[in-house]
C-alpha cells in the first residue's frame, strides 16, 4: 500500500478534525468565496473546511487519500443534504481524472503538506486551477514554538529515522520553499503571498484526554507510539505531549482549547 494512504487510514482522523470544526468554517469564510464557485478541498480530510464551503454555496469537490476519510465525509455530507459537495479518493501528487483549469478555487488546509512529491503537488494544484483562480494553502510551520509543530517534532524524535530522499512536510511552512515551488510551476513570485495565521484547537477534555486522542486517533502520532512502545518509551512520550498540551492549554482541566501558528499561502494563478 501507498505508505502516506496507509498512514492517513489509521486510527480515526474524524475524531481529531471534531475538534477542529469552528477554526475551519473561520478560515473558510475569511476566503471570500462566491455562490457557484467550484472548489477542491484537497487533503480534505472528513471535511472540516469542504462542508462549510458547500454551506456558503460553493461547488466543492473534497479530495483525499485514506478511503475511509472520504467516506465520513460523504456521510457528512448527505446528513446535512449538501448536494453541492462530493468526496472522493486522490493522491495530490497526481490529480488522476481531474480535469485542467476547472476550479475557482483549490483549498488545502494541512493536507497536501503531507503528500510526498511536493513539486508535483504545486503542479498539480496550478494545473487544475483556472486562470485567474485562487489556491490557498494552510501548512504548520518548521521549528514553530504552538501546538502542532511541536506535537510533530516530539512524535519524530521516537520514531526511526525516514528514508533516503524523504522531505519533511514541513517545508511547506516555509516560505522560501513554498514560493519556489509555485515559481516551478509556472506562477509568477509576485503573486504569491505569505502571512502567519491561527487554528484553534478544541477538545472536550483535559489535556491528557487530548493528548489520548491524538494517541489512539491521528496518524503520524499513533506511529511515534508504536515506535516508542517497542523500546519501553511509550509513557515518556506521552509524558512529554501531556507537558506540551498543559502548557499551552488556555482552557481548563475539563476543556482542551489551544491555538496553533500556521503559514496561509495564497496564490493568483
Amino acid at each position: 500500500m501507498n505508505p502516506n494512504k496507509a498512514l492517513w487510514e489509521k486510527g480515526d482522523f474524524t475524531r481529531i478534525a471534531q475538534g477542529m470544526r469552528a477554526a475551519g468554517e473561520r478560515f473558510v469564510e475569511s476566503l471570500g468565496m462566491s455562490r457557484g464557485d467550484k472548489v477542491m478541498d484537497l487533503g480534505c480530510g472528513d471535511g472540516t473546511t469542504a462542508l462549510p464551503a458547500a454551506k456558503l454555496g460553493a461547488e466543492v469537490t473534497g479530495v483525499d487519500i485514506a478511503a475511509n476519510l472520504v467516506a465520513a465525509g460523504n456521510a457528512r455530507a448527505a446528513a446535512q443534504g449538501l448536494d453541492n459537495l462530493r468526496f472522493q479518493e486522490g493522491d495530490a501528487s497526481n490529480l488522476v481524472g481531474i480535469a485542467d483549469a476547472c476550479f475557482d478555487w483549490v483549498v488545502s488546509v494541512f493536507g497536501a503538506m503531507f503528500a510526498p512529491k511536493a513539486d508535483d503537488v504545486a503542479k498539480e494544484m496550478v494545473r487544475v486551477t483556472k486562470p485567474g483562480g485562487t489556491i490557498v494553502m494552510g501548512n504548520w510551520i518548521p521549528g514553530d514554538p504552538t501546538l502542532a509543530a511541536q506535537i510533530l517534532k516530539i512524535s519524530a524524535a521516537y520514531t526511526p529515522p525516514p528514508p533516503e530522499g524523504f522531505v519533511s512536510p514541513m517545508t511547506w511552512g516555509s516560505e522560501e520553499t513554498a514560493a519556489a515551488r509555485f515559481v516551478g510551476a509556472g506562477v509568477a513570485r509576485d503573486r504569491i503571498a505569505f502571512q502567519r495565521d491561527s487554528f484553534l484547537f478544541d477538545f472536550p477534555a483535559g489535556p491528557a484526554g487530548a493528548v489520548d486522542l491524538f494517541r489512539d486517533f491521528y496518524g503520524p502520532t499513533i506511529n511515534a507510539f508504536d515506535a516508542a512502545a517497542k523500546d519501553g518509551r511509550a509513557e515518556a512520550l506521552r509524558g512529554e505531549l501531556v507537558e506540551l498540551f498543559t502548557r499551552q492549554n488556555q482552557g481548563d482541566a475539563t476543556r482542551t482549547r489551544i491555538p496553533a501558528t500556521f503559514l496561509r499561502v495564497t496564490v493568483k494563478v
